[in-house]
């Protein structure tokens, strides 16, 4: 019997197509599957999105909370160390008189005298000399007015309410004999609270009294984060988005939080020149924020610009007349502050800020339209040489000013539209903004 030969390679191949047909379906259905997976992809990307979006949204609800509570937290922290602040310097005076010991109230001594200038702090800062005022039949009257205006701040606190400095001398019409008899008076008084208990770090705005002055102005990329004072709801007020008009700084500012992209501030002194800037869009085409000063910044100004600085990190331009009251006056004070307010320039002063000009060399470099110095002038330039401590202390400052004491001649930021009405911004601006780092300090 022959032996059964063993199948061939060949032979085995032959049969394997059998299974071709279950291949076959199993392809199909893979084939399928993949098609209905696409099918259903977008639907499920398309939910996860929405999904995300919900998920994003509630959390910047959430986000916007949490900042708006803590911000409420903050406001109601400042108040408690003011109220503490009033607290202590009342226990002191009712324990020295339990003791039978003369009362005293020590303020710092508000004297050019008391303030010095370092440049690594960079403003007028007030010194270690205190003032002390004792209770006597001379100074019984003063003393009581200080104690009443101490109690006015406590109960404007503790309600949450305010007065400005011309509400408050009214107020004090009803305290009998303790009544002033101007403003000057009460206004003396409450300078005198405010540099008490700025040692603590209280500001008058803290105390509750308001300035009469408003603000200055601010158009550009920026949002100012607000709240509203009967609901305390937070309100984003877009500064892009004033048309013909612009944002104006109220008169307390504590509050307030900022958020922009912009790459710097530029503090104007004029409105006109404020106007004209912010219409033509500079502030869009510059990527920056226009504030205006309207002369020297008021308290709310200054403080503003110092907390747009600080939180967003940017810097603080100046552009104002060249004169020595723009120079000695307004921008000194934006930059380092006052001699008088020494006591609260930690706050009111923008160390940050650099001086773009209007400066006595543009005069020379583009031939300005001029006007003679006035004696007030000269006289106001060459005190600031041999006693302000800012100018005594730049090199750069005492050369400038010098040099606008041998032209004889102060130009105004309008000088440029001697070359056209929009020189200052296709020339002027451009030029200066080529190379912050040749501002003056």
């Amino acid at each position: 019997m022959a032996a059964r030969k063993k199948p061939t390679r060949k032979a085995a191949k032959k049969k394997a197509p059998r299974a071709k047909p279950s291949t076959k379906k199993a392809s199909a259905r893979k084939a399928s599957a993949r098609k209905a997976a696409k099918r259903s992809t977008p639907a499920k990307k398309g939910a996860a999105s929405k999904k995300a979006a919900k998920k994003k949204a509630a959390a910047g609800r959430k986000g916007k909370a949490a900042k708006g509570a803590t911000d409420r937290d903050l406001s109601e922290r400042k108040d408690r160390e003011t109220l503490k602040c009033i607290h202590d310097v009342a226990s002191e005076v009712h324990g020295r008189a339990r003791r039978k010991a003369k009362p005293e109230l020590k303020t710092p001594l508000r004297s050019l005298s008391n303030v010095e200038y370092d440049r690594k702090v960079g403003y007028f800062r007030i010194g270690r000399q205190r003032s002390t005022r004792t209770l006597t039949v001379n100074t019984v009257k003063t003393f009581a007015q200080t104690l009443k205006m101490m109690a006015l701040s406590k109960e404007m606190i503790e309600t949450d309410d305010f007065a400005t400095k011309r509400d408050a001398y009214y107020v004090t019409k009803n305290w009998g004999e303790a009544k002033f008899d101007e403003q000057t008076e009460s206004d003396a008084v409450m300078d005198d609270i405010e540099a008490m208990f700025s040692l603590h770090g209280v500001t008058r705005e803290q105390l509750r009294f308001y300035p009469d002055e408003h603000g200055g102005a601010v158009a550009g990329a920026l949002t100012v984060l607000d709240r509203d004072p009967i609901t305390g709801e937070e309100i984003e007020i877009d500064c892009t988005r004033f048309g013909s008009g612009a944002y104006s700084i109220p008169s307390s500012v504590e509050h307030l939080s900022m958020r922009t992209d912009a790459e710097f501030v530029l503090a104007i002194e004029t409105g006109g020149m404020f106007q004209r800037l912010a219409a033509h869009g500079f502030w869009r085409e510059r990527n920056c924020i226009l504030v205006s000063m309207g002369g020297v910044p008021t308290r709310a100004t200054r403080r503003f610009v110092r907390i747009l600085a600080d939180q967003a990190r940017i810097p603080v331009y100046a552009f104002v007349d060249c004169d020595p009251y723009g120079i000695a006056n307004i921008y000194r004070t934006l930059k380092v502050g006052s001699g008088n307010a020494a006591h609260v320039n930690r706050f009111f002063c923008v160390p940050q800020t650099h001086f773009l000009g209007v400066t006595p060399q543009d005069i020379v470099d583009y031939d300005l339209p001029t006007h003679p110095l006035k004696p007030v002038d000269v006289k106001r330039a060459k005190d600031a040489l041999k006693n302000d401590p800012f100018f005594t202390g730049h090199p750069e400052w005492k050369a400038a000013m010098e040099l606008l004491l041998k032209l004889g001649r102060r130009a105004e930021q309008q000088a440029f539209a001697k070359y056209g009405l929009d020189a200052v911004m296709t020339r002027y601006l451009p030029d200066k903004l080529a190379n912050p780092r040749k501002f003056l300090p």
